[in-house]
């Protein structure tokens, strides 16, 4: 039997590659002669950066860079030598997850520190990037990772505006003068999957602001700054759309990259589908098996595990699913190609011991092997 896993990671538990080498333990030992093709899986959020490594024979690199309040942090991203391309998640130097609780504001937190990644992977030959644009802590419109390009953001006294979406009240002017010359030949494949537009009721301030710290008060000042930066970015580059769905993803990052790099916004599960060349595994498999976490209704609402499930019904493969655990609505997942799906979880448990990786790992690959075993009953 030839089986294809793509597995989502299973977050603070089993990245990708373990969950799959999980399965193929499990299917091994019901069936020894079982090939197994462990495939990486992402849907350009969290894990993006080590799936896609892991699974493409990419290298881990770090670069020490500015963090979204200013102190340096190391940020984790991925270089795929064969095609030289960058593979960033921009939570990595900009997240709110690098933020305590309790110092979350928007109006100082700064995407320059995902510049910085960028100009890094640069100067080591990257003309081709995948960024991942989720968790983000931050509200400037993506002005600090541009001024991090070279881009200047200028007061009118002729400086960069401070970090922080409170800079954009001091912006009088822009200029490309000093951009670094190598990133006219860059490409960016940005993982984008909200459609938000950049300013308004549906902005990123207004939807995201509050969870990163803005107050009511904040949100109206940080909607009234984007929307004149949106202004003075369409007079200098007539092709700026603040309206364009997915341009207030990320606090505005997808503005910045569609007007001042050559970037498209993509489905994130679409990019690493593609890149990985799944559909290529999945055409001689015999079975396909994804998953994640938690199978809810959300997974059902195009989540990676669907995305798996979709291209495989597309080659009339059977496919399951196994997860950390399922909601009763996750049978909506049957209805969009999972075939069938199963928990791992195989007695009451702390959640701490739960998401223990040997014990995840162990628990997988038991639920596998019995799986299997039914299979060969067939």
């Amino acid at each position: 039997m030839r089986v294809v896993t793509a597995i989502d990671s299973f977050k603070g538990s089993m990245t990708s590659i373990e969950a799959g080498l999980s399965v193929a333990e499990g299917f091994r030992r019901a069936n020894p002669n079982t090939m197994v093709e462990v495939r990486p899986l992402a849907d350009g959020g969290e894990g993006t950066v080590e799936a896609l490594t892991a699974g493409m024979n990419g290298e881990r690199v770090e670069a020490l860079v500015t963090g979204p309040l200013g102190s340096p942090v190391k940020c984790a991203y991925g270089i795929i030598r064969e095609s030289m391309t960058a593979v960033i998640e921009m939570s990595g130097a900009a997240g709110i997850t690098l933020v305590n609780r309790n110092e979350l504001n928007p109006l100082d937190a700064t995407t320059y520190g995902v510049g910085e990644v960028i100009r890094d992977a640069i100067s080591k030959g990257c003309r081709r990037f995948i960024v991942g644009i989720g968790g983000s802590a931050t509200n400037d419109g993506g002005v600090g990772m541009l001024q991090a390009l070279g881009y200047g953001f200028l007061d009118k006294s002729g400086k960069q505006i401070p970090f922080g979406a409170k800079g954009l009240k001091d912006l009088e002017c822009i200029n490309d003068e000093h951009v670094i010359p190598e990133l006219k030949e860059c490409v960016f494949m940005i993982a984008c999957d909200v459609t938000n537009p950049l300013c308004g009721s549906d902005g990123c301030s207004a939807v995201y602001g509050p969870q990163k710290g803005a107050t009511p008060s904040m949100i109206m000042d940080m909607d009234k700054w984007l929307s004149y930066y949106a202004a003075a970015s369409r007079e200098k580059y007539p092709k700026a759309d603040p309206k364009y769905p997915g341009t207030g993803a990320a606090g505005g990052m997808g503005f910045a990259f569609l007007t001042y790099t050559n970037a498209t916004l993509q489905s994130g599960i679409k990019i690493v589908l593609e890149e990985t060349g799944l559909e290529n595994y999945i055409k001689n498999a015999d079975l396909v098996v994804t998953g994640e976490g938690r199978l809810d209704f959300q997974t059902a609402m195009g989540k990676a595990p669907i995305g798996v499930a979709k291209l495989a019904k597309k080659y009339g493969k059977t496919v399951i699913a196994f997860a950390g655990g399922v909601t009763e609505d996750a049978t909506e997942c049957n209805k969009n190609g999972i075939d069938a799906f199963f928990p791992i979880v195989r007695g009451i448990t702390t959640l701490e011991e739960a998401m223990d990786k040997l014990n995840a790992q162990n628990n997988l690959a038991a639920t596998a092997e019995q799986v299997m075993r039914l299979m060969l009953t067939r």
